[in-house]
């Protein structure tokens, strides 16, 4: 069992930043792959970024690359998403994931692929 929270959202003007965080609770965490999802009201759930068990495979969806960075520490049960350039359409509810290793092929990329989910937090990006 795996929980998730999330936290570090919150109103940014554009081009600012923000960094999320992702703790997790357990001490398998990491045998988990861990992405990042975003959600508008009325719109799928949209891949964002995700980072392999060892942290050292990413792969990002083609609107953030170059301003987005995901990244982990096994040993604090963390994934972080630092968010950099934002723009109004970054605007989402942000999501933590986490897919069993041993149940995904890289890159997972699809929501459904996903054993747990975070409660979410805001991110607006003002113009």
């Amino acid at each position: 069992q795996v929980q998730l929270v999330e936290s570090g959202g919150g109103l940014v003007q554009a081009g600012g930043s923000l960094r999320l965080s992702c703790v997790a609770s357990g001490r398998t965490f990491v045998s988990y792959n861990m992405g990042w999802f975003r959600q508008t009201p009325g719109k799928e759930r949209e891949f964002v970024a995700v980072i392999s068990w060892s942290g050292v495979r990413t792969d990002y969806t083609g609107s953030v690359k170059g301003r987005f960075t995901i990244s982990r520490d096994n040993a604090k049960n963390t994934v972080y998403l630092q968010m950099n350039s934002l723009k109004p359409e970054d605007t989402a509810v942000y999501y933590c994931a986490a897919v069993n290793l041993y149940g995904s092929t890289w890159p997972p990329t699809a929501g459904d692929a996903y054993d747990y989910w975070g409660q979410g937090t805001q991110v607006t990006v003002s113009t």
